[in-house]
């Protein structure tokens, strides 16, 4: 058997076809957006046009056996970046929802809708936190009442930090079921366009993110019928018995999404970090004082090299959690969380050093890095705190309910 490290030619490939539209459609468009602080609707289109915006190219990236499509593509996105990266791979957490919980129905009738299509684009929201639990999943206090007679399901709550929230076709939403099993006793629901007591307050005005919408969601007696329910009445009941009488299980539906998402929020991260690092080392190369490039500098050169070995090691880590993720290779580490902890933290610490190589010049808005470090913080908060990750971890590695 042997063993390479080099990507495949298929690889290679789709990683020059997500740089051609990161380098030629979202960077030229990404200072716009973010100042503007909207979703770049033009932008999503160009990415539905080429086939990059819907679930069939998605699902052939879920479908690589190596788990490193979706990383790759990432990574070039979000190179071009963070914002317009996140409108556009936003309502990718909602499909996941979907695709985690969901019968091959569900799968079906829903998911094209959470894109539309080039001419008529729609986008999708994951609504599992809420402003009193953030990443306490078990502290969820949005319920789901049934009628049994009439089939229906009603949602009452609040979830707060919502990607799409309120502007999408689509909302995928967590409610408990039964309070008493914890994060064991809830559910998934598909709330379909137009449903009457879905409604949201204005859009977030965030640090940084600025082209993805984020806004809180509020369910004042959403009525779904019980075909919203993702996975079925049955198999939620079965789930539930079990739980009452103590079988393990395999965790909520908002953690197995999470799981499935974290090494390619990692590669987001990725993405913006060797952004502000290729850019920072162009301008060290031109820039000079004292009759020389900065970079001849051994501070400058020598942190140019931490970056760059930095950024490498944290994408091998999210490549090896995304490989195992996809071939059933269990978390026996927290391997996961892993790769979102160190992603994160060197996009933070790789675009603040970007800044500081630029100077003056780095802290003023006629230079991207400025936007690349408020971007990459979020890295260190949304989909589990960078405290989260680490809690995984300790628990993963001494096998004790670390608190």
């Amino acid at each position: 058997m042997t063993f390479s490290m080099e990507l495949s030619e298929e690889h290679t490939d789709l990683r020059e076809w997500a740089h051609g539209f990161a380098a030629d459609v979202i960077r030229p468009a990404a200072a716009e957006w973010d100042e503007r602080e909207e979703t770049p609707w033009p932008v999503l289109q160009e990415a539905a046009k080429i086939e990059l915006y819907n679930f069939e190219t998605l699902a052939s990236f879920w479908g690589d056996e190596t788990g490193l499509s979706l990383p790759i593509v990432n990574e070039e996105l979000f190179w071009g970046d963070g914002g317009i990266g996140m409108a556009i791979f936003g309502t990718t957490l909602a499909v996941a929802g979907i695709f985690a919980s969901g019968t091959p129905e569900q799968m079906v009738e829903f998911i094209p809708q959470c894109y539309g299509d080039a001419a008529d684009v729609k986008v999708a929201a994951f609504c599992s936190s809420e402003p009193e639990s953030g990443s306490d999943v078990s502290a969820m206090r949005t319920r789901a009442t049934y009628d049994e007679a009439k089939d229906e399901w009603t949602l009452n709550g609040a979830k707060a930090w919502a990607t799409n929230g309120g502007i999408a076709n689509i909302h995928v939403v967590q409610a408990v079921v039964d309070s008493s099993l914890g994060s064991r006793g809830q559910a998934a629901f598909v709330v379909p366009p137009n449903t009457p007591g879905l409604e949201t307050a204005k859009k977030i005005k965030k640090m940084g993110l600025r082209a993805s919408h984020t806004a809180d969601v509020f369910l004042d007696d959403v009525t779904v019928p019980g075909s919203c329910l993702l996975g079925g009445k049955e198999k939620l009941d079965e789930r539930l018995a079990r739980a009452r009488e103590g079988q393990r299980s395999k965790g909520s539906s908002a953690m197995q999404t999470f799981e499935l998402s974290r090494p390619t929020v990692g590669s987001q991260a990725i993405g913006i970090a060797r952004a502000a690092y290729e850019y920072a080392l162009d301008y060290a190369k031109e820039r000079v004082t004292f009759g020389r490039p900065i970079i001849d500098n051994q501070s400058i050169a020598f942190t140019l090299a931490d970056m760059k070995t930095e950024i490498d090691a944290a994408r091998m880590l999210v490549w090896r959690a995304a490989w195992m993720g996809r071939n059933g290779v269990a978390f026996e580490a927290g391997e996961g969380s892993m790769s979102k902890l160190k992603a994160g933290r060197v996009a933070v610490w790789a675009t603040e050093r970007a800044i500081q190589i630029l100077g003056g010049a780095g802290y003023s808005r006629e230079h991207p890095v400025e936007r690349m470090h408020r971007d990459s913080k979020i890295y260190d908060i949304f989909e589990g705190t960078e405290q989260i990750q680490q809690l995984v971890i300790a628990r993963a590695i001494s096998g004790r309910h670390i608190a």
